[in-house]
């Protein structure tokens, strides 16, 4: 099976210096944000293809090894997104699978509508800010008193001093 992008010429794309690809359909006015690794399958399927020769193309892309799980996983983002053509057959993952793929950049593929993009914009532009505060709290030692009580080495208690009387 063939897996190839849909055929559009509504879709511009822009490939940034991260590896990550910005994808936006003039039709539906919908921006996509891809992550490098979901890019790097984006970039596979440029022409049709097998899964094996996408993973290959990722591998050489994202210069470390793609697992099949984690290239399957990157093309049913963009299948979700309606990026994809062909429909990528689901795979139940093994719970080993999973470990192997938590341990690579998991693929991401954002999509903004035009209503998302303005209210983004319009928060941008208004001057509205989200403040957020922290709060540091440091303990600081305070001078103690350099008189003490005179102290008995003995174990005995100290002298109490006697009582003074005053002659009129």
């Amino acid at each position: 099976m063939k897996i190839e992008r849909v055929p559009s010429d509504a879709l511009a794309e822009a490939k940034l210096a991260d590896g990550s690809i910005a994808i936006f359909n003039a039709e539906t006015k919908t921006v996509f944000s891809l992550n490098a690794t979901a890019g790097a399958a984006w970039e596979a399927c440029s022409q049709a293809a097998t899964l094996s020769e996408i993973m290959e193309s990722m591998r050489t892309s994202l210069g470390h090894a793609v697992t099949e799980d984690l290239a399957l996983d990157a093309l049913k983002e963009l299948q979700k997104q309606g990026l994809l053509k062909t429909e990528v057959l689901p795979r139940q993952a093994t719970r080993r699978s999973l470990v192997r793929t938590a341990a690579m950049v998991a693929p991401v593929v954002l999509a903004l509508s035009a209503a998302e993009q303005h209210a983004a914009a319009q928060i941008s532009y208004s001057g509205a800010t989200t403040t957020t505060s922290t709060t540091t709290t440091s303990t600081t030692r305070r001078p103690t008193s350099t008189t003490a009580a005179p102290t008995s080495t003995t174990g005995a208690p100290p002298p109490t001093p006697a009582p003074t009387t005053t002659m009129d």
